[in-house]
């Protein structure tokens, strides 16, 4: 008996090892590319507007169709989905490093993102299925905790690779993880019984959403070399405004069965939340890739010292991150989610002075700062949301406030670019970006006040 328990438990460790190789991958790639835009822009000879669909290609499409991904795990199976989801994103990362132009990369990237899309939902029900319910705490700690750490070790990964190999190989580094994650997802995990099969997908929905926000990020990237009242840059501003509009009606024909569904419409404190997340969003992305732009073109700094150079950001967002979950049973979500957001304002404003001449030393502070603010506030704004829905709508909740979380920083990354690109000094685009980022952290801020309640889990 004890030998059968003895080979289950290393069963189940190895099965929780695959998952927490899976969430590194995943994690890994939302910010490792973040110092190599530079470098992979001077090879490409293209401009930041082109190289930040690097990052946002991807985040984008992950983004809007995670709750989707969720509900195909249910229809087909969590193992299954996984499984799918690997090979997707396997396949076009080796992909990504053939091609030789950046219209290539990006597109990869895009159909990583429908891989990721797959692997999140169906990494979070495996593990909760995997642990007891007991220990569901420990569970979402080990997925949140793995992500975090992912997040911050990505820009140090990303630059030592780009330094000393190329950044192609943080690309080819996800086939040797994803072999062996395949490998042992095959293996030891039981194939599960789908559920909810009857229940129709939002097809429609993803697809106005999917093309609204394509289209409104096309026109902020062209408009920059177009001009804003070029007929194609309307064309493209009158497409994003009709199918949004389409996007809506859809939503709410459809209505229980929608990407948001209507009782979550309706459930305020739940909308406040992702409305919150919205107006935080553009912060973490713009900081991803225009401090590192910022020491490598204006700083000088390599891919890896502009790596190291975003640690202070990184490792107080993981810390944040971590002490979050406990301060929240002793403070409730108003309180932390207050400071995060104070936090998010104050940092984005204190490195909006940033000149030719700024030392390292000098943004610091600003960087502590607003690694504190985005650790508390992302989070705990996701365990707000899930706490103010019914338990079985907590994996949806999760799922939707994320898609704020993707689609709000895909646009406002799209938005901070068409205003750096307005000025010839870097530092100046940058200062008026930030300065933009933190006026929305202020309503924000304002919104958390208001609207965001106080509930404790326990």
């Amino acid at each position: 008996m004890q030998g059968s328990e003895k080979k289950n438990n290393k069963v189940s460790a190895l099965a929780l090892l695959a998952m927490v190789l899976s969430v590194l991958m995943i994690a890994n790639d939302f910010t490792a590319f973040a110092v190599a835009l530079p470098i992979m822009g001077q090879e490409f000879q293209a401009g930041i507007n082109k190289t930040q669909w690097i990052i946002n290609g991807y985040t984008l499409m992950f983004g809007v169709l995670i709750v989707t991904g969720g509900r195909l795990a249910d229809r087909i199976g969590r193992r299954k989905a996984l499984m799918i989801g690997i090979s997707i994103f396997t396949v076009f990362s080796v992909l990504a490093t053939l091609v030789s132009g950046i219209f290539g990369v990006i597109v990869c990237r895009i159909l990583m993102g429908i891989g990721g899309a797959l692997m999140w939902p169906a990494i979070l029900g495996i593990v909760f299925g995997l642990m007891p319910s007991h220990r569901a705490g420990l569970a979402g700690a080990l997925v949140i905790g793995t992500a975090g750490f992912g997040n911050a070790m990505g820009p140090m990964l990303g630059g030592v690779l780009t330094d000393l190999l190329s950044w192609r190989w943080i690309f080819l580094i996800n086939l040797p993880i994803a072999v062996i994650v395949f490998l042992l997802v095959y293996t030891l995990i039981e194939d599960d019984k789908p559920i909810d099969q009857n229940e129709p997908i939002d097809y429609a929905g993803v697809l106005t959403l999917s093309i609204a926000l394509m289209a409104l990020l096309l026109a902020l990237d062209f408009g920059i070399g177009l001009g804003w009242e070029d007929p194609f840059i309307v064309s493209l501003f009158v497409i994003f405004f009709v199918v949004i509009v389409a996007f809506f009606y859809i939503e709410y024909k459809v209505g229980q069965y929608a990407l948001i569904p209507t009782d979550m419409v309706r459930n305020y404190p739940f909308m406040s939340a992702g409305l919150a997340t919205l107006m935080m969003s553009a912060i973490f992305f713009a900081v991803l890739v225009y401090l590192p732009l910022f020491f490598s073109q204006t700083m000088q700094y390599s891919a890896m010292k502009s790596g190291v150079g975003l640690l202070p950001v990184m490792l107080t967002f993981a810390l944040a991150s971590f002490f979050a979950g406990a301060l929240y049973e002793k403070l409730g979500a108003k309180l932390i989610l207050s400071v995060g957001s104070a936090c998010l304002a104050l940092g984005m404003f204190l490195l909006s002075s940033l000149t030719m001449h700024t030392s390292y030393a000098s943004m610091l502070l600003g960087m502590f700062i607003l690694g504190m603010g985005v650790g508390l506030f992302y989070s705990t704004i996701t365990t707000a949301a899930l706490t103010v829905v019914p338990q079985k709508r907590a994996g949806l909740a999760g799922g939707i406030i994320f898609m704020f979380q993707i689609a709000g920083g895909s646009i406002g990354l799209g938005l901070n670019t068409a205003i750096v690109s307005q000025y010839q000094q870097l530092s100046e685009g940058i200062n008026m970006a930030f300065k933009v980022n933190g006026v929305f952290s202020i309503f924000g801020l304002i919104i958390c006040l208001l609207w965001i309640g106080n509930k404790k889990t326990g």
